[in-house]
């Protein structure tokens, strides 16, 4: 569960204020909104990486407000990916444990799990300097899941794919989010996008955000 409280963020001369968003357990919700109404400032604020000036974010059942982003238990697939050239898909998707000390035994059945979830055990022993821009969107989706997060925002993760690889991910992404049961907050300008994916629709606008019918996707630009 996201549940935030009377947020007020600022990102350089732009803030957003009296943000109250609920996203129920194991929900696929989906933000959507013009460039620069405030999507990524609040995505940031959720998972730790942009200060808030007030208000209050639980995650479950902590209050994370002042948590560092490693201890909020948030999986994150950022816009531009943010893959290391010099590391392989096994090595991507082993990382997160690693640093968690999690057993080798442990980490190294957790990576084939999600290699065979993902469609990408083929691609294990890759570098993901050469993988294309939809096998780049499946190593950072199991990265951001491997140590089994409660929560997973991904930030307009598709904008860079074409339709077909855009409407593969997007079964992709219903799959996994019913397979691991993962509470999802999902970045998006993409009307069809949201079609696809939402269960819980927001609107950011006017530096606040706001639930919408699921009806509004039919009509929003």
């Amino acid at each position: 569960m996201i549940q935030i409280e009377q947020l007020h963020a600022r990102a350089g001369q732009f803030a957003i204020r009296d943000v109250n968003l609920a996203v129920p357990q194991g929900c696929y919700a989906v933000l959507m909104g013009r460039t620069g109404s405030g999507k990524t400032t609040l995505l940031e604020s959720i998972c730790g990486l942009r200060q808030i000036v007030s208000g209050r974010i639980r995650i479950g059942d902590r209050d994370v407000s002042d948590l560092k982003p490693g201890e909020r238990g948030i999986g994150l697939v950022p816009q531009d990916v943010a893959l290391f050239p010099t590391m392989t898909v096994r090595q991507h998707l082993a990382f997160a444990l690693e640093i968690r000390r999690r057993p080798p035994d442990a980490i190294a059945d957790r990576v084939e799990e999600l290699a065979s979830l993902l469609g990408i055990a083929h691609l294990l022993d890759r570098y993901t300097a050469g993988l294309s821009g939809g096998e780049s969107q499946r190593v950072a989706l199991g990265r951001a899941l491997s140590f089994r997060p409660g929560v997973l925002l991904l930030d307009e993760p598709l904008s860079a794919l074409d339709e077909a690889t855009r409407d593969e991910m997007h079964a992709l992404l219903r799959d996994v989010q019913r397979t691991t049961g993962v509470t999802t907050l999902h970045i998006t300008h993409n009307r069809s996008e949201g079609r696809a994916l939402a269960q819980k629709l927001f609107v950011a606008e006017a530096n606040t955000v706001r639930e919408a019918p699921l009806e509004e996707l039919a009509k929003r630009c």
